[in-house]
């Protein structure tokens, strides 16, 4: 009988241990594995299967003993069912961080109006930056009550990989580059700081984040949608993104504007990215809400790249101010007030909150 049975593998079975075994019953050497005998407490043995013969066995006799034995090396990778178990730990934590980044609370502890200067997209270590431009504006901020900073990307050039090259067209070193952005960073309490493309093509490794590390604003990667609550209880919404979808030769802020008429109820969107200005205001019919839609061009005043594409010049302001009265509602247009030159809206802020204060006081007394 075991003579008409075809061997698939010449190679001798061997158990565990390593020992060649063969059949007890007809002591051929037509074994196979056959799953596993399973007893209450959890343990586990080999069980085969003899061709020849067609009996099981869970002790198959040992033809050869094996000449030397490996002890037993722990594998490198978990095991599966603590694998699952991570994995699906890491789902729900990264399920809970989107959910928690879809609108971010700001609490503001500032009582009365305040502001927000947007910068455009400042390139820092570029040749073509007004780099004076954008340190007085740093400066404007801090010597200014109530008024705090949100940047919409590309801090800096940060040329890598196969665009490395272009370092050698600007006098700003990579090792100067950072040291900028750095010092540019630390200079103002970003109420927020959205990454652009240029910033995000550090990677995982981003300098960026851990410059922020000990910055209370907010950093994100493409965009931030915040919800500012203030100390009376209002809440105003900001949409702040490096770019919003969508173009138009006709109007600058075709994407900001797209973005509200297709459902982003927020009070301010703003972005940057195409170093290009554009301003449009629409009102939300159903709710009374008004948003403003701000596309801020960029600080790199002269570019090389749109002199090459004859791409002509749409820079109108580069860190307009978004003033915010919470004593309004959603449908006043003295809720927001927008206004491009910074100074100019750092010197209409002070009236505000001079304002404010004055009736303040009147109620106190």
């Amino acid at each position: 009988m075991s003579g008409s049975i075809l061997k698939l593998n010449d190679a001798p079975l061997r158990d565990e241990d390593g020992n060649t075994v063969v059949c007890p019953n007809c002591k051929g050497d037509y074994l196979r594995k056959d799953g596993w005998q399973y007893w209450k407490n959890n343990k586990k043995r080999q069980r085969y299967y003899c061709n020849a013969c067609g009996k099981k066995t869970i002790k198959p006799k040992i033809k050869e003993y094996s000449q030397f034995t490996v002890s037993d090396i722990p594998p490198e990778e978990m095991p599966i069912d603590d694998l699952i178990a991570y994995r699906n730990k890491r789902y729900q934590t990264k399920v809970y961080a989107k959910k928690s980044k879809k609108l971010i609370e700001v609490k503001v502890h500032t009582r009365g109006p305040i502001g927000i200067v947007h910068f455009g997209d400042p390139h820092v270590d570029d040749d073509g930056t007004n780099l004076a431009e954008i340190f007085s504006i740093c400066d404007l901020v801090n010597k200014t009550e109530g008024l705090f900073a949100g940047n919409l990307g590309d801090v800096q050039n940060n040329w890598i990989g196969r665009l490395s090259h272009l370092y050698g067209q600007q006098s700003t070193t990579a090792k100067e580059s950072w040291i900028l952005t750095e010092h540019f960073l630390n200079s103002v309490p970003w109420i927020y700081l959205v990454a652009g493309n240029h910033d995000v093509w550090s990677g995982d490794g981003d300098p960026i984040e851990f410059i922020m590390r000990d910055h209370q604003g907010i950093y994100e990667a493409h965009g931030a949608r915040m919800n500012l609550v203030f100390p009376n209880g209002k809440e105003v919404r900001i949409n702040a993104r490096h770019t919003f979808k969508g173009h138009s030769m006709w109007n600058t802020a075709h994407a900001v504007s797209r973005a509200i008429q297709t459902g982003w109820r927020d009070h301010i969107l703003t972005s940057g990215h195409t170093h290009v200005s554009g301003y449009q205001v629409l009102k939300d019919p159903a709710s009374g809400l008004i948003s403003h839609g701000i596309q801020v061009a960029s600080f790199k005043n002269i570019d090389k790249f749109a002199d090459k594409m004859g791409l002509d010049d749409k820079n109108i302001f580069n860190a307009p101010v978004t003033i915010i009265d919470p004593q309004y509602d959603d449908d006043d247009n003295r809720l927001i007030t927008t206004i491009f030159h910074p100074k100019e809206g750092a010197q209409y802020l002070k009236y505000k909150r001079d304002a404010w204060k004055k009736s303040q006081k009147k109620l106190a007394s």
